[in-house]
């Protein structure tokens, strides 16, 4: 458990056929591009980097020689596990990875509301690795430290434990509000609280961007469109949602959080940017959050059968974290002031899909010389109340005003995450 997953295991093809070797671009005076190997160094490894009998002696020092032959490995916390005992001793960080030097006029001060959740710790990797500050707010309620922690300590880092329903006083130049639970199991557990957060919290983040002059992108949601009767969905689609079902919570409350976002623009200038997220998968998932990638792959290595809710026609798109991260970039810095779908268009039945994690899981255990006891079997169960029948992005919009789209396929997202979560078992933190 001690080494990165061979390059060769892990080597990506977009969806022409050609290698993905770096992240994002240079577009509307903005760039975000990072080596992926760069980015994949601070998620596709297993978390702990060396178990007690390869540790070295105390006191001996790594050269400069040493860790530039390392790469990306010579950057990770050097933690040791003892198997014998099921424990690990934590250490922090010996070296931060390199970040880009950026003179003050173009270093900015950057905000993240839900930056140690899913979708925000990604973002800040990206955002930290381009030489920007960086603050995050979370109150951890699904977020998780460990998704950050490699950036604690680093002097354009600052993490703090914050509830966005209260007011936040700082001082930034761009803030990206994602704060708020996106699975319905969590955003189920405490419906006014879902909605207090999608209200209260955007109201006080939309407030601070007044106060500052910073420019406000707030992640919607494709549930906007609730079940939709149109199809694929575009931004100028209302929607179809039911206002008090069980999903409402999220639903209305991302609904209302763009009219806030919008009203604030109208009535005193701020400037903002809306992005609506479809399907989102990748590295960092919960694996309890109920959400249909995470829960097919996680029940296929641990070879348990698969659970399709419904008869498995009913259908969903899915985006890869990375494609997201960019199109999210891309959209701050536009001037596109219009709701912006970002999601991929490849539509699978959930039945599908259901097959294709099956198909990987399988060569990924194939490759690394495992053999599972039996085949996983799918197997279906009731659908769920307003679960959506079809969803799927129009992104013309983002094409024509970001000149952004999907780079990712989704069967290498998916082999890049079942890697991710077959670490994440072998180190017994899953």
């Amino acid at each position: 458990m001690s080494q990165l997953l061979p390059s060769e295991l892990i080597r990506t093809l977009d969806k022409n056929g050609k290698e993905i070797k770096s992240v994002g671009f240079l577009r509307f005076g903005f760039d975000s591009e990072i080596p992926i190997d760069i980015i994949r160094s601070l998620y596709l490894r297993p978390h702990y980097v060396v178990s007690a009998s390869e540790t070295q002696p105390h006191g001996k020092d790594v050269t400069e020689e040493a860790l530039s032959s390392l790469g990306p490995n010579a950057y990770q916390p050097k933690t040791i596990y003892y198997p014998d005992t099921h424990a690990i001793s934590y250490t922090t960080l010996s070296r931060f990875p390199p970040v880009k030097l950026l003179s003050p006029s173009v270093r900015k001060r950057i905000l993240v509301t839900g930056g140690a959740g899913f979708v925000g710790s990604h973002l800040v990797d990206r955002l930290m690795l381009l030489g920007h500050d960086v603050t995050v707010l979370d109150n951890f309620f699904t977020g998780s430290k460990t998704t950050v922690n490699h950036w604690v300590g680093h002097p354009n880092f600052e993490l703090v434990r914050h509830d966005i329903v209260e007011p936040f006083i700082i001082e930034c130049d761009q803030i990206y509000h994602l704060a708020c639970p996106a699975s319905p199991p969590h955003y189920q557990i405490d419906a006014v609280k879902t909605l207090k957060t999608s209200f209260i919290g955007t109201l006080n983040m939309l407030g601070l961007a007044k106060r500052t002059k910073a420019r406000f992108l707030i992640t919607s949601t494709s549930e906007v469109y609730g079940d939709p009767e149109v199809h694929p969905q575009h931004e100028d689609y209302w929607g179809h949602v039911n206002p008090i079902g069980p999903r409402a919570c999220y639903d209305e409350g991302k609904r209302v959080a763009e009219t806030l976002t919008y009203g604030f623009q109208n009535q005193d200038g701020v400037e903002v940017r809306v992005a609506r997220i479809f399907n989102t998968y990748g590295p960092r998932m919960n694996p309890a959050d109920g959400r249909v990638v995470s829960n097919f792959i996680v029940q296929a290595l641990r070879g348990e059968d698969i659970t399709v809710y419904g008869d498995g026609t009913q259908t969903r798109s899915f985006q890869y974290i990375h494609d997201l991260v960019d199109g999210l970039i891309a959209l701050m810095n536009s001037n596109e002031s219009r709701p912006v779908n970002i999601g991929n268009g490849d539509e699978f039945t959930i039945g599908e899909f259901a097959e294709l994690v099956r198909e990987i899981v399988e060569k990924v255990q194939q490759e690394d010389g495992v053999t599972p006891a039996r085949r996983v079997e799918i197997v279906h169960k009731p659908i769920p109340t307003d679960d959506p029948k079809r969803r799927r992005p129009d992104t013309t919009r983002a094409k024509e005003c970001l000149e952004w789209q999907p780079r990712w396929t989704v069967r290498m997202g998916l082999e890049e995450m079942v890697r991710y979560y077959k670490a994440k078992m072998a180190e017994g933190s899953l």
